[in-house]
C-alpha cells in the first residue's frame, strides 16, 4: 500500500462523492498556532487535528517530548475524527507532510491501511486553485476499531543493541543502519534548539528529511529515493532504523522509504529520549560515531 495520494486523485474523489475523511495536521516546531491556521482555510471537509495532544501522550524526559499515544487515547481520538473502519484517510499539512506523516503512521501502525499523504499537502492543493473553507469541523463520531504493533519499532535499549553489536560483514556495509532525519546541523551537534545535549546517536547516519522532497514539497520519485537511500547504505538486506528529534519527522522517512521500496522501524523517543538519559553517549560532528573514539560503556552523559 503506497503512502501517498496526490491532488488530482483527492479531488476527483471530492468531485464523485466518494467518503474520505480529510486530517488537516497543521503542526510545525515552534509554532504552536496550528488550530488558528486551520481556521484561517482548510480543505474542505477536514478535521483538525492536535498533534500534542491526539497525537501524543503528554511529555516526559523518560519518553520523549511526542510519546506515542496509548491505543486506547488514539481510537478515541479516531473515532473523534470521525473515522469509520474501512474509510479511506487522507492526512496532510502546511509543511510538506512533515507533522502529517505522524497520524498516518499512527493509523497505519493501528491497523488501518487505507490511509494516505496527501502529496504536497495544503501547498499542492493551493497550487491546483482549488476550494478552501474556514471554520471548525466538526463530524460525528465514527466506529473505527484500531489495533497495535503494526509497523516495527525500536525502543533505547533496542537501538542500544544495533550500535553495540553492528556487525559488518567482510568490512563491508553494516547489516543494520540507523537514521538521523534531523537537519544536518542538529545531527553535528552545532545548534539543538530543544533537547538536552546536542549531537546524534552514536554509529547513526544523518538523512535529513527535507532531501526527501522537491522544490514544491513532494516526494521525490521512488526510482530517486531508492538511490539516495542506496547511496547512504540501505539495500534490501539491511535493517533500517529511524529517528528524529521527538519522533514526528522520522515517521516522514519511514513514509520516504516506503516509497523506495524499504521497510524501517521508528525510534518514537527519538534524540528527545536518548538525549535525556544520561549513561547514553552522544556523539557530535560529521562523522557516524563522532569526534573521536565513542565508548558505549561508563559514558556518564560526557560522550
Amino acid at each position: 500500500m503506497k503512502p501517498l495520494l496526490d491532488v488530482a486523485a483527492l479531488e476527483e474523489r471530492r468531485v464523485r462523492g466518494l467518503r474520505t475523511v480529510l486530517l488537516d495536521v497543521r503542526w510545525a516546531l515552534g509554532d504552536p498556532h496550528g488550530h488558528d491556521h486551520y481556521l484561517q482555510g482548510h480543505l474542505p471537509g477536514a478535521v483538525f487535528v492536535d498533534l500534542a495532544t491526539e497525537l501524543a501522550d503528554p511529555a516526559v524526559p523518560e519518553r520523549g517530548r511526542h510519546p506515542l499515544p496509548s491505543p486506547l487515547r488514539f481510537q478515541d481520538a479516531a473515532r473523534r475524527w470521525g473515522i469509520n473502519t474501512g474509510d479511506v484517510v487522507v492526512a496532510y499539512d502546511d509543511s510538506s507532510n512533515m507533522a502529517a506523516a505522524r497520524a498516518w503512521w499512527l493509523l497505519r501502525n493501528a491497523g488501518h491501511t487505507e490511509v494516505y499523504l496527501l502529496d504536497g499537502g495544503l501547498t499542492a492543493w493551493r497550487a491546483a486553485r482549488l476550494p478552501l473553507e474556514q471554520g471548525e469541523v466538526l463530524p460525528p463520531s465514527g466506529n473505527v476499531t484500531l489495533a497495535d504493533g503494526q509497523m516495527p519499532v525500536l525502543d533505547a535499549a533496542a537501538v542500544t543493541g544495533w550500535m553495540e553489536n553492528q556487525h559488518v560483514p567482510n568490512g563491508a556495509r553494516p547489516d543494520r543502519l540507523l537514521l538521523d532525519a534531523r537537519a544536518a546541523e542538529r545531527y553535528r551537534g552545532e545548534i539543538e534548539p530543544v533537547d538536552p545535549r546536542a549531537g546524534h546517536i552514536p554509529g547513526a547516519v544523518s538523512a535529513p528529511t527535507s532531501q526527501n522532497i522537491d522544490g514544491n514539497g513532494q516526494f521525490l520519485p521512488s526510482a530517486e529515493l531508492r538511490r539516495r537511500f542506496e547511496a547512504l547504505g540501505i539495500s534490501d538486506d539491511v535493517e533500517v532504523g529511524v529517528y528524529c528529534g521527538s519522533g514526528v519527522t522520522a515517521a516522514h522517512q519511514v513514509a520516504a522509504l516506503e516509497l523506495a521500496g524499504f521497510r524501517a522501524a521508528l525510534y518514537p523517543g527519538s534524540f528527545s529520549e536518548w538525549s535525556n538519559n544520561p549513561h547514553l553517549p552522544v556523539a557530535t560532528g560529521p562523522d557516524p560515531r563522532g569526534e573521536g573514539a565513542v565508548e558505549w560503556k561508563d559514558q556518564g552523559g560526557q560522550g
